[in-house]
């Protein structure tokens, strides 16, 4: 009777201890400490070439940069990032299900999207421009896009600004992909393609269009990249401090010439924490 009851108690403490590690395996930590076998998730576009894109070599450009830095920053090595594609659409639903534990995915500053996550950042300014090719002597403001086949993807909300503000004439055509933008502009069914000018340039500095186009440096928009965190997480002031860091140390520049130099990309300097330009 007494060797019943101290195998019972003893399968209780092996039950119990089982219980507690499997609890506590793998868990990530939103402190920055990553730990023995610890991951974080970090939400990048896999498409975007410059920025965030996923090629047979593993994941390149500026955002996976800056995300590699700051993960780096909070403990983690580059072999402990899962990264996980952030389609534009999914970007807060993402965040609040805690599918990642941040975004740096072109992901801009707005009071809407302020409603429903945090952002760290900005960590860079980017602007609406056009992409024109290099040997465009026609187009040099965006009044002189009237008349003209002008590019972007379907559902663009700035390509339907531009022509609503300043160029109310373009002949706006939509294409399912900024490559296929970037096809009809090499080859002269389109005049001038328009979105972002860091999404501009990345696509630019693709080997196969180096020195074939050029952007128009018309600012047309202030764009205040961030980072996307969930709303009240504890990451927001480890993040902007490791951004901080990697202006500092030159790292920030470093990856700006590494990603846009092809394309001659004349960006604007590293913005400060918090300054966000309307």
């Amino acid at each position: 009777m007494k060797l019943r009851k101290v195998t019972a108690a003893s399968a209780v403490v092996v039950a119990l201890a089982v219980s507690v590690t499997a609890c506590g395996g793998g868990k990530k930590n939103d402190s920055g400490s990553s730990g023995g076998g610890k991951k974080i998730a970090i939400g990048i576009k896999f498409d975007q070439p410059g920025l965030g894109q996923k090629t047979p070599q593993g994941y390149s450009g500026f955002d996976v940069d800056v995300a590699t830095y700051v993960a780096k920053k909070l403990g983690y090595s580059a072999d402990q990032i899962e990264w996980k594609e952030s389609k534009s659409a999914d970007r807060e639903t993402m965040l609040q299900r805690g599918d990642v534990d941040f975004i740096a995915a072109t992901y801009s500053i707005t009071p809407k999207r302020q409603e429903k996550v945090d952002f760290a950042g900005p960590y860079l300014l980017a602007h609406q421009d056009v992409l024109l090719r290099a040997d465009d002597t026609k187009i040099k403001s965006p009044a002189d896009l009237n008349g003209k086949n002008l590019c972007s993807v379907t559902g663009s909300t700035s390509a339907q600004s531009l022509k609503a503000k300043l160029a109310p004439k373009a002949n706006l055509q939509t294409y399912p992909t900024y490559s296929a933008c970037m096809s009809g502009l090499q080859s002269g069914a389109i005049e001038a393609l328009t979105t972002d000018d860091s999404i501009l340039a990345g696509y630019a500095s693709q080997a196969q269009f180096k020195g074939k186009f050029k952007l128009g440096g018309f600012k047309m928009t202030n764009e205040n990249y961030g980072i996307g965190i969930k709303k009240g997480s504890a990451l927001k002031a480890k993040i902007n401090k490791a951004l901080e860091d990697m202006v500092s140390d030159g790292s920030w520049e470093a990856a700006v010439k590494k990603n846009f130099g092809p394309a001659d990309y004349k960006n604007e300097p590293a913005p400060k924490i918090g300054d966000i330009k309307s």
